[in-house]
């Protein structure tokens, strides 16, 4: 039996703490994939809606359970492909996570993982970010510095997932 303090990783139950290692894993390699590509500085805003968006899409594309064991390059494409800008990836986020909540309710109850995962879930929904209007029209006049030009409140994710997708084309 383990003692308050210490961590099981096989979940076996009986009271033990559990160590997220699947969510662990998938913060690990969306922070690395972003500072590989040094698109921002690692301590802002930016950089943690890339991170979250990222992580959420290779923790939710694990489905089969086997994200400890996968290897990174064999899972790339399948990455660019959900964080593609003509995706629905929030509507796909909203599904698996429903769908993975649901798995855990009829086994007892939602992992350490699902747990991290909604609350990133959420955190990307509710928390908005200052940034460019991606969707402005161009052309109205000079060209504007990256300081310049119409900006607009914008829910996390929106502003992480490209940054995410970005992050894994410069891989």
């Amino acid at each position: 039996m383990l003692h308050r303090g210490q961590e099981s990783t096989d979940g076996a139950g009986g009271g033990e703490l559990t160590v997220p290692m699947a969510w662990f894993y998938a913060e690990y390699i969306a922070e690395e994939l972003l500072r590989t590509g040094d698109l921002m500085p690692p301590t802002s805003f930016e950089f943690r809606a890339g991170r979250d968006a990222l992580a959420l899409t290779i923790f939710l594309a694990d489905s089969g359970g086997e994200l400890s064991g996968i290897r990174v390059v064999t899972q790339l494409e399948t990455w660019l492909s959900l964080t593609a800008y003509d995706q629905p990836w929030q509507d796909w986020v909203g599904e698996r996570m429903a769908h993975l909540t649901a798995e855990a309710l009829e086994v007892g109850g939602p992992a350490p993982d699902l747990e991290l995962a909604a609350a990133t879930w959420r955190w990307l929904e509710e928390t908005e970010l200052l940034a460019p209007d991606l969707d402005a029209v161009p052309g109205g006049g000079a060209v504007l510095g990256e300081d310049d030009g119409p900006k607009v409140w914008t829910p996390a994710w929106r502003l992480g997932l490209p940054l995410g997708h970005l992050a894994i084309h410069l891989f």
